[in-house]
């Protein structure tokens, strides 16, 4: 389960042209959004990941407009524990369960979560905020990221186990964001 004080959202690559040609983009966009809204409820870090965004492009106008204060973290590996800095913040953060969304699920958020995995941290693959521009891509890597020992959850499914109990004093705030 999930721990609130335990996690960190890492929003992988929702930049440039990338995150408007991937397979359902709106869908994976709006759950993207939707995380965002919920850490900052949940007061959960957040680190804002961008993949060669000289070449790729910045983050996407809806994700940089609610994180106006968070660094971009440019970096050219595709996983994002390879590359120093986005590393040192990740070990920064303090926290060993991961929440990753973004793109592309094939390539970065695949070699992040079996890096991550791998240096001992559980990850979780939020499944309808990722995608790949080939929904088969898609799907062999959310196979291939809970067959390394990855869980793959829904955005709700992530949220309402961070919550845990209805009584929680944030659950109609989190609950608004999903009707």
């Amino acid at each position: 389960m999930l721990k609130i004080e335990d996690c960190v959202l890492i929003i992988v690559d929702a930049q440039g042209n990338l995150a408007r040609v991937v397979a359902d983009s709106q869908a994976a966009i709006s759950r993207i959004l939707i995380l965002i809204r919920a850490a900052s409820i949940l007061d959960l870090p957040l680190m804002l990941t961008a993949q060669s965004p000289q070449k790729i492009g910045h983050t996407i106008e809806e994700v940089a407009s609610l994180l106006p204060e968070q660094p971009e973290l440019a970096r050219t590996s595709f996983s994002v524990v390879a590359d120093g800095g986005c590393c040192e913040a990740l070990e920064a953060s303090q926290r060993r369960q991961v929440l990753l969304c973004g793109f592309e699920t094939h390539i970065c958020i695949y070699q992040s979560a079996a890096e991550m995995l791998a240096e001992g941290y559980e990850v979780v693959v939020v499944a309808d905020a990722v995608s790949s521009r080939q929904l088969s891509d898609k799907q062999t890597a959310l196979h291939e990221i809970s067959r390394l020992g990855g869980h793959i959850l829904s955005t709700e499914m992530a949220l309402f186990s961070l919550l845990r109990d209805s009584r929680d004093p944030r659950f109609k705030a989190i609950s608004a964001l999903i009707k």
